[in-house]
């Protein structure tokens, strides 16, 4: 990760943002949704991202900064209802050094001597959902799952259900509240039975449900509306703390433990105290190898301070006390056999390799194929069909293969294809990309909706009436497969005026629409046609040199002519290639990217057929007399009103010329809310700096 101290303020305060977002997200997803994306190990990544975004920018915290949040808003049709003490999250550690921080920052808040000893308490971090269990006079009175934190899900009749969960507490000292805070979880050999209990009982097997992994599974059972149906999943309870009470039974984490266990609630029995680094760092090594022998999944170990006085001392931060820490396990393994390579295109023609495997189970969800990202990734790993290879899952969720046991058996590698699995179009990767894309843009299956789609966007040939569904619907149909069949479909407006959804006017207004753009702007066109590297921006710039879409068909064929000759070095045949362009800001990358597009037979015939329904006029620019022609201007920060490709094109269309960073030859800068380094170079040139409002008065002044 790159040094937040060195980002420029306006990136670090954009990519917090994009950060609280994200993490809501995520957060959504595996609390409220029960169906997370990414790793526990990538969400990680991001709450170590923000943190050292935050100590490097403390005044750019955000409201709903991630270390704000805990979990996610209950969103589901049970009951809300408030926690009296909020459920808090936990800081997580992954190295010993991180355990050993903690106990020194314990330390230090609580001013004690380095070497003074700090007794913890270490249990088993179960992977199930939070619960809290609320008795009054002993008795159950009500259930929630955590939430947000604030407010959770009342899951009472639920919870009734489970076995391990006692209705009235037992034993002596039981104040007249009390909240037991735990997880609700399902065992691994309950798990494995309750996905072939509903295998065995759905009419269509390849439309079973069937859970993904034990913590899903109990969350799911947990959260149904219908008590009958949690009462028919095996859940279980786990206790591993509290929250409201009316009294404490002991003045230790450990006590009060030992306390809620003799009342009849099920606690970790391995819950050890220990007053050491070395002993904790030992007991968790213990539950690490003991870990794949458990009844249940666990992702870790938790330390809190013992002493209920230094807790209270130490109290919270945002989401997650002082006092306790999550120490994290490294991803779960197993070995198997890589049987099969296949290659997947994606919508924008990335060749992605997808290993199967012989089906393994780690950390209690079966793996039969995982990821192998892209042909750098496949020699590294030298996997072949046939290996043994070792696959874990990243944070218990993304399956990766870490190791190949056999690539040291005499066997060829693995050919990467040079062509589209899908197509037959060529497949090449630029200079310094780990990709194979397959070039056939225009006439690749598994490309064709998000071409269609690119084509049609505003931003493009903007074709009104054409949206995502029309295009699905028309691709299903056969109607549609390249850019000129949507210039024919007047060819089945009979057949779709009996389509539901469609009337006359209906059809005649989508017809009418594609006629409209028989003469298109020769620059949407191009970039509608989605050749990589060729955006609005570039689009224009080409086409102010050479006018015509003939003309630039004439100078790819010129750039593949070059391709073939012999240089020194590549840099010396881009340097030739971007010189034999001659537009600024256009360099070599755009013409391989314009030679392989019209390298590839197919898309010759596309691109034909396409300028055979449409007759785009020549590319003229019209330049508008205003207080900016023939000067340099600078747009930064954010625009409010107007995208900054809008933006440009404005200025273009004053005479301007939109340029990309700030320098001496600049005349202005146009600044939005969030600029950073372009504005302080801008002050330090002594450049004339305006707001987007004003520059929206001189772009009115020029009518």
């Amino acid at each position: 990760m790159t040094d937040p101290a060195s980002l420029p303020e306006a990136e670090a305060a954009n990519r917090l943002m994009r950060l609280a977002r994200e993490v809501a997200k995520h957060n959504r997803l595996y609390h409220d949704q029960d169906a997370p994306e990414i790793s526990d190990a990538d969400y990680d990544a991001l709450i170590r991202e923000n943190n050292a975004l935050e100590a490097a920018f403390p005044h750019l915290i955000r409201a709903d900064s991630p270390n704000a949040q805990v979990g996610a808003a209950a969103t589901s049709a049970l009951k809300k209802v408030p926690h009296a003490v909020r459920m808090m999250s936990l800081d997580n550690g992954f190295a010993d050094e991180d355990i050993a921080e903690f106990a020194a920052r314990v330390r230090r808040f609580l001013a004690l001597a380095e070497d003074a000893p700090v007794a913890m308490t270490a249990e088993p971090k179960i992977d199930g959902l939070s619960c809290s269990l609320r008795y009054e006079q002993g008795e159950l009175v009500l259930a929630a799952t955590r939430g947000d934190g604030t407010t959770g899900e009342d899951v009472t009749a639920n919870v009734r259900t489970i076995a391990d969960i006692p209705e009235r507490l037992t034993g002596e000292a039981i104040p007249d509240l009390f909240e037991v805070r735990g997880e609700v979880y399902m065992a691994k050999a309950d798990f494995v039975a309750l996905n072939q209990r509903l295998l065995d009982e759905a009419e269509d097997a390849d439309k079973a449900r069937q859970f993904a992994n034990p913590r899903n599974a109990a969350a799911g059972s947990l959260r149904q509306k219908d008590a009958s149906v949690t009462a028919s999943r095996p859940l279980r309870f786990l206790a591993h703390g509290w929250g409201a009470h009316s009294a404490l039974p002991a003045d230790t984490q450990l006590g009060v433990m030992r306390a809620i266990a003799s009342w009849g609630l099920p606690v970790s029995d391995m819950l050890v105290c220990v007053d050491s680094i070395d002993a904790i760092l030992a007991h968790y090594r213990a539950i690490e190898r003991a870990r794949a022998d458990l009844p249940f999944d666990i992702d870790g170990v938790v330390y809190k301070v013992d002493r209920l006085d230094w807790q209270q001392r130490l109290g919270f931060v945002a989401k997650a006390p002082r006092w306790a820490i999550a120490h994290k396990f490294p991803a779960e393994r197993a070995q198997t056999t890589l049987e099969a390579i296949d290659i997947q295109v994606g919508r924008t023609g990335k060749l992605t390799p997808v290993g199967r495997l012989t089906p393994v189970t780690v950390g209690g969800v079966v793996v039969s194929n995982v990821t192998l990202h892209n042909a750098d990734e496949i020699e590294r790993l030298g996997v072949r069909p046939g290996d043994r290879i070792v696959v874990q899952r990243a944070g218990d969720v993304i399956p990766q293969v870490v190791d190949n046991l056999t690539r040291d058996e005499v066997r060829e590698p693995f050919p990467f294809p040079t062509h589209c699995p899908v197509c037959g179009s060529e497949a090449v990767r630029e200079e310094e990309e780990v990709d194979y894309r397959c070039t056939g843009g225009l006439i690749c299956a598994a490309q064709r909706f998000e071409r269609l789609r690119h084509f049609v966007s505003r931003a493009a040939l903007d074709i009104e009436g054409l949206g995502e569904k029309t295009i699905e619907e028309f691709l299903d149909l056969g109607w549609i497969k390249e850019p000129a069949d949507i210039f024919r479909l007047r060819t089945h407006a009979g057949e779709l005026l009996g389509r539901e959804g469609w009337k006359e006017k209906s059809v005649d207004n989508l017809l009418a629409a594609i006629e409209a753009k028989r003469a298109p702007d020769a620059a949407k066109l191009l970039f509608g046609l989605g050749i990589r590297h060729v955006g609005a921006v570039t689009a224009r710039d080409l086409l102010k040199r050479y006018t015509t879409l003939p003309a630039l068909r004439t100078l790819a064929d010129e750039i593949i002519a070059l391709r073939d000759q012999a240089y020194e070095t590549q840099a010396k045949k881009d340097k030739a290639i971007a010189e034999h362009i001659g537009v600024e800001n256009v360099g070599a990358a755009v013409g391989h990217a314009l030679a392989d597009f019209f390298h590839e037979p197919h898309n010759v015939e596309a691109w034909d057929d396409l300028l055979r329904e449409v007759t785009p006029p020549p590319y003229v620019v019209e330049t508008t007399a205003s207080a900016v022609t023939g000067k340099i201007v600078v747009f930064t920060g954010k625009l409010e009103t107007m995208s900054r490709d809008e933006a440009k094109a404005q200025a273009e269309r004053l005479g301007a010329k939109a340029a990309g960073s700030v320098s001496a030859k600049t005349d202005l800068v146009v600044a939005g809310p969030g600029a950073g380094s372009k504005l302080k170079q801008a002050s330090a040139l002594g450049i004339a700096v305006i707001s987007e409002e004003a520059w929206a008065d001189i772009v009115k002044a020029a009518g």
